[in-house]
């Protein structure tokens, strides 16, 4: 048999390639790198997903904070709004509360982890939590309250009258630290 017989060698996908050889015909181990590109691919694969999917589920984490809450009083309510999604994604909830509570210092900067205590009438604490935001919205009962909030330990209260459908809002401010 001649040297220009071609025998069949295997490369890294498995498909046979033609080289000029003796007359033997024999499937070989791949070279390292003619394997690389079919674990590369995979492992690029696995990476883009990972990245992918990290990319999708911050946004997902971000609006959690944002998610209508039942306090065990059975007031709906909902706190967050940092950063200008998270301020649109509340301001496109507003219709579905009839309180907004909005906290910041004395210089408009907003704060966040501010305890509220939502005080009816009779003396019963209807909704008490801290907020992830600058901002809390509550659909109470109409009627009046009083609302004391906390920050820093430093406790402000302000009275408010609600009505059904329209929403009231009240700021409160703290000294800048």
């Amino acid at each position: 048999m001649s040297a220009d017989v071609a025998d069949l060698r295997c490369n890294g996908d498995r498909r046979p390639e033609r080289t000029q050889k003796e007359n033997t015909m024999a499937y070989t181990q791949p070279s390292a790198r003619s394997s690389s590109p079919s674990v590369a691919k995979p492992a690029l694969s696995l990476l883009a997903a990972i990245l992918f999917g990290s990319i999708v589920l911050v946004p997902l984490a971000n609006a959690k904070g944002e998610e209508v809450v039942r306090a065990p009083s059975g007031i709906s309510y909902v706190t967050g709004g940092v950063g200008m999604e998270g301020a649109d994604r509340l301001k496109a909830m507003e219709k579905d509360f009839n309180l907004k509570l909005v906290f910041a210092d004395k210089t408009g900067s907003y704060l966040s982890a501010v305890k509220v205590a939502i005080v009816d009438a009779t003396g019963r604490v209807v909704l008490e939590t801290t907020t992830e935001g600058p901002f809390l919205m509550a659909r109470l009962v109409a009627g009046a309250y009083q609302i004391n909030a906390t920050f820093a330990g430093q406790m402000e209260r302000q009275k408010v009258t609600v009505g059904a459908n329209k929403l009231s809002t009240i700021d409160f401010r703290w000294p800048a630290h």
